[in-house]
């Protein structure tokens, strides 16, 4: 990161204005937060953070005010927390540079962290937005859909726009969050860390304007980031709790299938649940797994101990002895319809519905006793792995902090 020499003066607000190819708009965002700033008198700084940019946004930024540091690794995320690292106001406004903020209501999301009302104060967007500003299937389609995870990862936030990117929030309250987004699903897991902290995050409408210059935003790239993002960080909402449902649907099919053997009729046809209980159980048990291990992973990343030796068994212990009951009844079925088979016995009338049941628990118990034995040895080596990379950010490089602590004075 190179930076400039931090103001002198007390400073309460920073404006953090990431930047990327900004030329056409970020003086105009620089003049609009002073003014607003300095009406309000509010001791504020412009602080950008220059993502390696090839035009000339910093010296445009540098010429209208602006404080400007370089973040040289790519990204949203870090360009923000650098930024957020490097701010000199207790208090930071985020923004972007290319004039969809309106940086003149500024005052309207400092107000509420100012008074205590608020911790985290977000600037809603889809009140105002038009198709001009924000194409349809981000207004109706991408922006409703990540909202509705972020408020179930996080208990039901009150937000109707959890992606806006218009933020005021207190320094020391995010960097003690441990972010680690590198891109923009940063806005996601802000909300996700702010709201499980105890932070209080409330939302005003703050408009909508018309892009200067090309959106850095990839629509499908980018949603697959946030759906990654909130998967890790609640694993319960997209593994855990499907995972459940599946498996009680699969149950429920495969009781189906023993009691009416024959398949229910449908029209003119015969539908047999025990083929589709055997395929709901299967990606049941595979996404509790999974949903496991990103619980642990997610776990490790946070800095959250380990889970304490009890008297209770463990979660790997009670899956690798259910697996290998559930194992042994799906070979013992299957070993039973084999010698009815050699013994010429065609009077049974459940085979479908029991062979369907032998393939699912086989595979589940296959599952689950690999579960069992494997992953007590990844875990410590995650644990081993954590107490080495103390001060790292979540990709594995240090921190702003970090690396300046590690600076060799004169170097």
């Amino acid at each position: 990161m190179v930076s400039e020499a931090l103001p002198t003066e007390r400073i309460l607000v920073t404006v953090l204005l990431p930047c990327l190819n900004e030329e056409a708009s970020v003086g105009q965002c620089v003049d609009e937060a002073s003014t607003a700033l300095a009406a309000a008198g509010i001791p504020s700084e412009v602080l950008v953070v220059d993502n390696n940019s090839t035009d000339r946004s910093v010296e445009v930024a540098r010429a209208h005010g602006a404080r400007v540091i370089s973040e040289r690794r790519p990204g949203y995320g870090r360009a923000l927390r650098t930024g957020i690292e490097a701010a000199a106001g207790s208090i930071i406004v985020m923004a972007d540079a290319d004039l969809t903020y309106d940086l003149s209501r500024i005052s309207e999301l400092v107000s509420p962290i100012v008074a205590g009302s608020a911790d985290i104060v977000v600037g809603e967007r889809l009140t105002e937005a038009q198709r001009a500003t924000m194409s349809v299937l981000h207004r109706r389609v991408g922006t409703p859909v990540l909202t509705l995870l972020v408020k179930r990862a996080t208990n039901g936030v009150t937000l109707s726009d959890s992606q806006s990117g218009y933020r005021a929030f207190r320094r020391d309250d995010v960097l003690r969050l441990g972010m680690t987004a590198t891109g923009m699903e940063f806005a996601s897991e802000m909300l996700i860390r702010a709201t499980r902290a105890g932070l209080r995050v409330v939302e005003t409408s703050t408009g909508y304007r018309e892009r200067v210059g090309d959106s850095k935003l990839s629509t499908f790239s980018d949603g697959w980031r946030h759906l990654r993002q909130i998967l890790l960080l609640a694993p319960h909402l997209m593994l855990v709790a499907p995972g459940f449902v599946l498996i009680g649907i699969g149950l429920g099919f495969q009781l189906l299938g023993l009691l009416v053997p024959s398949g229910l009729s449908v029209g003119s046809l015969r539908w047999q649940p025990s083929f589709i209980s055997g395929i709901a159980l299967v990606i049941g048990v595979q996404a509790l797994v999974a949903g496991f291990v990103l619980s642990e992973r997610q776990r490790v990343i946070t800095g959250r101990p380990p889970p304490r030796a009890s008297r209770r068994p463990s979660l790997s212990s009670v899956c690798l002895v259910v697996g290998l009951i559930i194992g042994v009844v799906g070979v013992g079925i299957d070993l039973t319809l084999f010698f009815l088979w050699l013994n010429h016995v065609h009077s049974f009338t459940r085979e479908i519905a029991l062979e369907a049941m032998a393939q699912s628990a086989v595979i589940d118990g296959a599952s689950l006793t690999g579960f069992g034995f494997v992953f007590p040895i990844v875990a410590r080596n995650w644990w081993g792995d954590a107490g080495g990379s103390a001060g790292r950010a979540g990709d594995g490089t240090l921190t702003p902090s970090e690396r300046d602590r590690q600076r060799i004075p004169g170097g």
